[in-house]
């Protein structure tokens, strides 16, 4: 071989190694850049997303996955939680952002009730609804060494003693004890005597069911699956009309002989006093993350079930839902 020959052989790994250093930079540059629409919007501000919750729930998750789907679209974002109140005390904080596009937060049906359960001074016609997210069904669980085994043992002992059932879950006034009551209703028990134990994310009520301190528990599929594979808790009925992909053997309420169904919603509000031409940008910007590869990653890790709604349709939505979610608060007397 040449000596041109060999010198090029030795320097191939080198360059090689520099053209590789081009694209990472070239593809770090990429992901953290905003794009032209995000840059306007955000006028140099960073995207921070507030989780109402503590961390470990279906507020949180959602909002950290989101932070990694925006990534192409609008660089590094920041998440934090405030929890409390079923989410209402980061809503109160949240209406003082007033006028920052670059602020977001996550929501949904638990807030919607524990506004009404908590008789919130401050409420969603202090947001700007921009999109819903997701629906997902609640699963209800028994810790892993429990002599209730199925929907019928449970049944069995509410009808015995409703007040001796204990159940774990999210915010008062949320979704799973709006749950817990309809399954006492729809038992011709009173859902007034419903046990409840309220908790500020899916991780405390987790930690009361594993500790023995509550009968069973309620929350998003989700947040309770990895429990629910190691054996931990029990899964017995889901929610919704149809079984849970990620449960194939745990049946509906429906299918168990007790006539309830209900889904867990979430979306994406902005502050009150935004312009219409942020408030379509931001519409814009949760249309391209929910079509976007990363967010179907997303759905699929956390086996959610992708329901999106935007701008007024949105809008429209939240008004039928807090008028729906009113009425069973007062028919229930949560």
């Amino acid at each position: 071989m040449s000596e041109s020959g060999s010198q090029v052989r030795r320097l191939l790994p080198f360059a090689l190694a520099g053209v590789l250093a081009v694209v990472l930079v070239v593809v770090s540059i990429t992901r953290s850049e905003p794009s032209q629409a995000a840059q306007e919007l955000l006028d140099g501000e960073q995207m921070k997303i507030m989780a109402p919750a503590d961390p470990g729930g279906g507020w949180d998750s959602t909002a950290r996955e989101m932070q990694a789907s925006l990534q192409d679209l609008v660089g590094r974002t920041e998440v934090y939680n405030v929890g409390g109140a079923g989410g209402t005390i980061g809503l109160s904080n949240f209406r003082n952002l007033e006028g920052q596009p670059s602020q977001l937060m996550v929501m949904g049906l638990v807030m919607v009730g524990a506004i009404a359960a908590n008789d919130s001074a401050v409420t969603l016609d202090d947001v700007t609804p921009i999109a819903e997210l997701t629906t997902e069904s609640l699963v209800i669980v028994v810790p892993g060494d429990s002599d209730i085994r199925t929907i019928d043992d449970l049944v069995a002992e509410l009808e015995q003693d409703v007040g001796s059932v204990s159940w774990a879950g999210g915010s008062a006034g949320g979704a799973e004890q709006i749950l817990a009551g309809l399954v006492a209703q729809d038992l011709d028990l009173d859902p007034a005597e419903v046990n409840y134990i309220a908790h500020d994310g899916g991780g405390e009520a987790i930690a009361t069911l594993l500790s023995g301190s509550a009968t069973a528990g309620l929350s998003g599929v989700s947040e309770f699956l990895p429990q629910i594979e190691s054996g931990d808790l029990r899964a017995i009925a889901v929610s919704g009309t149809e079984q849970v992909e990620s449960l194939p053997d745990v049946p509906t309420l429906q299918e168990s002989g007790v006539d309830v169904e209900l889904t867990n919603w979430r979306g994406v509000v902005a502050p009150p006093g935004i312009t219409s031409g942020e408030r379509q940008a931001l519409v814009d910007l949760m249309t391209d993350m929910t079509e976007s590869e990363e967010w179907d990653e997303a759905l699929a890790r956390q086996g959610w079930t992708p329901s999106v709604k935007t701008g007024d349709d949105f809008s429209q939505f939240l008004d039928s839902e807090v008028d729906r979610v009113d009425d069973v608060i007062a028919e229930l007397g949560l």
